[in-house]
């Protein structure tokens, strides 16, 4: 690392992975340091990215205890929702949350070249605060309106975000026999936050953590809770990893953002500009289509997010910025990205868009009695005495899912990411199915608890198999491209299949407002098996096409 005055002591004046001498003697320390430092943050950003899934969870069980509390009228002439519509409006935040960190993932994949590893990490960490604090002062007050609620949910997208740069950077420091170990490490810790988060908030709200200042709690049958806990505890955490990323983590040298002021401006600037592509998802998102299909509009959305932030980046940024983002951007005349992004999505979007509705599908599948004791549909659903305790068991998908990560990447190196990925995904299809079949009884029973059990084990599987997938697919590029181009395309997967955090929780809320989630299940099960055979056509078959 260099300590002259050339370079800036956070600057690195050499690297070469490849070298073993280099590796062993210098760049192996260096390398861990930044791997370590990079995965609490990454933790922190997943957690305040995917804790609107839990804050909709609080909000709703408050609103049904009580109606007087959050009691939302968006969108419906001024009157307040009720039933399956108020549990379909609260899905809108954990997938505008979604939909703003997928799309902030785009311009995330290309960052690291331009602003620099040490200034990305770090300031994605310290904007990350803005949400955190936010949702803990809106939420002491239960006539916060729903849209300031939806506009912090898009703030918390910066967590999302983060994961595109974080790879790419990461992937920078490794030599590639390493690369699937540090990468399975660095996303399976990071994806941990998921699980951290599901486990943390059911207990930091049961008391008043932050004293007066945390404001009042809210009545919620027999329990007091401070829901607004949920996002005061990140507050100061936030700020710690940001000061330890801002100290301890290193720019690339074949990387050339400049000061720390100007990489840090180019950051800000790209992510205004990723910032205006989710937003005009959201506006899209929330404003009425009227009649038009609902799940077209889903998929609308996405594509419209996309281009708008591809557009933006190509057409509002410095001639300097777009100078070096016309190499990276020669990754999208490859065929292979859009084949393993199609892939990716498969793995990580699944894992984080189950992550992102689990805490509230439970409730609305087994908290709910949707027939009469003579067999028949009831309008609105009762709510289910017997339910089961969802805050016990959340938290165990995602924590298996993200630890079991640098798995599918170690059985990746031994055995080939594509032979992994094959036999991963035929346990995902069978998962999937069951767990559908077993969501059918459930809304079919006046005693939908008796169903958990095996629901729960089948979801639990499919979160593992989610995790091995993400290693071996995340295996597979580094195997597939070039060094330059790899990193791009980490990104560039990671940010499509991040949409996976807004489409899983927008579709169940579409099937859970017609009574029919199963059939989300068994949709999903149809797009894994296209993966399969894909997979199978490109990298898995004998003498296939590129072999990894």
């Amino acid at each position: 690392m260099s300590t002259g005055a050339r370079r800036p002591r956070h600057v690195l004046e050499h690297w070469d992975a490849e070298d073993e001498a280099f590796w062993t003697q210098t760049g192996k320390r260096i390398a861990s340091r930044n791997l370590w430092v990079s995965i609490p943050n990454l933790l922190c950003g997943f957690s305040v990215w995917l804790y609107w899934g839990m804050v909709a969870k609080f909000v709703q069980k408050a609103h049904f205890a009580n109606t007087d509390l959050f009691s939302f009228t968006a969108w419906n002439d001024g009157e307040t929702l009720g039933g399956d519509d108020y549990r379909a409006l609260l899905f809108t935040l954990p997938a505008v949350a979604g939909l703003v960190g997928a799309t902030l993932r785009i311009p995330n994949s290309f960052m690291i070249a331009i602003c620099g590893g040490r200034n990305v990490k770090f300031m994605t960490t310290l904007l990350l605060i803005l949400p955190a604090l936010g949702a803990g002062i809106a939420l002491k007050n239960p006539n916060t309106s729903f849209l300031v609620l939806v506009v912090l949910a898009a703030l918390s997208g910066v967590g999302g975000g983060a994961f595109a740069s974080s790879m790419s950077n990461i992937s920078f420091f490794y030599p590639k026999r390493m690369q699937g170990l540090a990468l399975g490490l660095n996303a399976g810790l990071g994806n941990l936050g998921v699980s951290v988060m599901q486990f943390l908030l059911p207990w930091i709200i049961t008391f008043g953590a932050f004293g007066d200042w945390g404001g009042a709690p809210y009545q919620v049958g027999v329990e007091q809770v401070w829901i607004q806990n949920a996002g005061l505890v990140w507050t100061p955490v936030l700020g710690v990893c940001a000061i330890l990323a801002f100290l301890l983590m290193n720019n690339m040298p074949q990387h050339e953002p400049g000061s720390t002021l100007a990489g840090v401006g180019r950051y800000l600037w790209l992510t205004v500009l990723g910032f205006a592509g989710g937003g005009v998802g959201v506006w899209l998102l929330i404003t009425p289509w009227g009649g038009f299909p609902e799940l077209l509009k889903v998929f609308i959305i996405l594509v419209a997010a996309v281009l708008v932030t591809l557009f933006l980046m190509k057409r509002v940024t410095s001639k300097e910025t777009r100078k070096s983002l016309d190499p990276q951007f020669a990754i999208f005349k490859n065929k292979h990205n859009w084949v393993m992004t199609w892939l990716y999505t498969m793995t990580f979007g699944s894992f984080i868009g189950y992550a992102n509705a689990f805490p509230k599908l439970i409730d609305d599948v087994f908290g709910v009695i949707r027939v009469g004791a003579d067999g028949g549909l009831l309008a609105e659903g009762i709510v289910n005495p017997n339910a089961p305790v969802s805050s016990s068991y959340i938290w165990i998908g995602a924590g298996v899912g993200a630890l079991i990560r640098p798995v599918g990447g170690w059985l990746s190196d031994k055995l080939g990411g594509a032979r992994v990925t094959h036999w991963d995904t035929l346990v995902m299809i069978a998962a999937t199915i069951g767990a559908g079949w077993y969501v059918s009884q459930a809304s079919q029973s006046v005693n939908p608890e008796r169903h958990f059990m095996p629901f729960l084990l089948l979801f639990v599987l499919l979160f593992a198999t989610t995790g091995i997938g993400n290693g071996s697919t995340f295996r597979m590029i580094p195997m597939i491209f070039e060094k330059e181009q790899a990193g791009p395309v980490l990104g560039w997967t990671s940010a499509i299949a991040a949409y996976g955090a807004y489409l899983i929780p927008k579709i169940f809320a579409t099937q859970i407002k017609a009574g029919t989630p199963q059939y989300a299940l068994y949709g999903f099960a149809g797009y894994y098996a296209t993966c399969l055979a894909v997979n199978w056509w490109f990298y898995a078959r004998k003498n296939a096409e590129v072999s990894c």
